[in-house]
């Protein structure tokens, strides 16, 4: 029978006790949310609304073809030009997503003959462009300088060092300056992720690569995602003028993907430019993920200390992280639930993410009912 293999998979699944399910939000939940990856607290704000509102009655509803046709707007540009100088990059590149725009750097960075080194713990996205890039890849061990050192050491060639700024799954953030020290004694470049430092780390919420000193750096190109901090949605590719014209002829998920509907570029530039008015929500954002994670462990829960603002609360199983995360939905508290397959070392999690705007009194309330439906 066609596809019958999915059943046994599907009931291989349900053994595991790792079955997904979609659950639809309405738009007013009384939860109080630390799923979200809203991290300045921007998805709802009135001038972001109103960026994207503006956006879609000036330009419709969808951007009406690729970026190389009719999807390359005038927003679309000032919203290129506005996030590479916040950053300190020469140039920036809006894809549709940050999981297109990860694929795009790592495949079109890495042609046939060159080598990949990519960080155990990177994301999908970026998993997924290893495996797609004609270079050769090679994992190395989470957050190690020297092993990336070592592998670049075996190869006469074209390299690539890869690896996400902040780590998505507990956290933590990537040993960054000596990331690119390794890289610069082979003459490799270094694609970084910042899809969760973006916002958060760094002056005014610059990112991860701004406070390491790497922005501008002719040997770095960093990813963004305009759906998590900037509260929208779509992803970008920042770096050297060189990279983004060589990412427009070559990259293929730019070339051949319709561009970022025009509603979500006004609403993530009406998030930029809100953010540069108001740096202090970055500091904010880590202050919560700090205080959260301080109540979490001195009520003897194991919390990983967090590098921005994600918090990782470590569960015993996939089935009890999974009926932690129910309870906890069922006393007014929505947090995200990892295990495996997306936690590369097998041990499944509830995922908090602190918000700017969360106050003192809400996070003490999502401590208190984590702590009390904990297995």
């Amino acid at each position: 029978m066609a596809f019958g293999w999915i059943d046994e998979q599907a009931a291989a699944r349900r053994r595991a006790g790792l079955v997904r399910s979609l659950r639809p939000r309405p738009a007013d939940s009384p939860l109080l949310d630390l799923a979200s990856n809203d991290y300045l607290g921007l998805a709802r704000h009135p001038e972001v609304v109103a960026g994207a509102q503006e956006a879609a009655r000036t330009w419709g509803g969808g951007a009406t073809g690729s970026r190389l046709v009719t999807g390359t707007t005038e927003l679309h540009t000032a919203l290129e030009h506005e996030l590479a100088e916040f950053c300190g990059f020469e140039a920036a590149l809006v894809f549709s997503s940050g999981y297109a725009a990860n694929l795009a750097a790592v495949t079109a960075l890495a042609p046939h003959g060159s080598l990949i080194v990519s960080d155990a713990g990177n994301h999908a996205s970026l998993i997924d462009g290893c495996r797609l890039a004609r270079g050769t890849t090679q994992v190395v061990g989470h957050a190690d300088p020297d092993a990336v050192r070592k592998a670049l050491g075996t190869h006469d060639g074209p390299a690539l060092a890869v690896s996400d700024t902040v780590f998505s799954v507990d956290g933590d953030a990537a040993p960054l300056a000596g990331l690119a020290e390794a890289c610069r004694e082979h003459g490799a470049g270094l694609v970084v992720d910042d899809a969760h430092g973006l916002g958060v780390l760094g002056a005014g919420g610059r990112g991860a690569p701004h406070a390491a000193g790497l922005a501008g750096a002719d040997d770095v190109v960093v990813t963004v995602t305009l759906s998590k901090s900037l509260g929208s949605q779509g992803g970008a590719v920042l770096g050297p003028a060189r990279v983004v014209e060589h990412l427009v002829n070559a990259a293929r998920t730019f070339i051949f993907d319709t561009g970022l509907a025009p509603a979500a570029a006004g609403a993530a530039l009406a998030a930029l430019r809100l953010l540069g008015r108001e740096p202090e929500r970055a500091a904010r954002a880590r202050e919560v993920a700090t205080g959260l994670h301080a109540r979490l462990t001195a009520a003897g829960l194991e919390a990983v200390r967090p590098d921005a603002a994600v918090v990782s609360v470590r569960a015993p199983s996939p089935e009890e992280a999974v009926q932690w995360a129910a309870d906890c939905r069922a006393a007014g508290l929505f947090v995200g639930c990892f295990r495996p397959p997306s936690v590369p070392d097998g041990i499944s999690r509830l995922r908090l993410t602190a918000r700017a705007d969360l106050t003192e009194e809400q996070i003490e309330r999502a401590v208190q009912v984590i702590g009390g439906t904990r297995p």
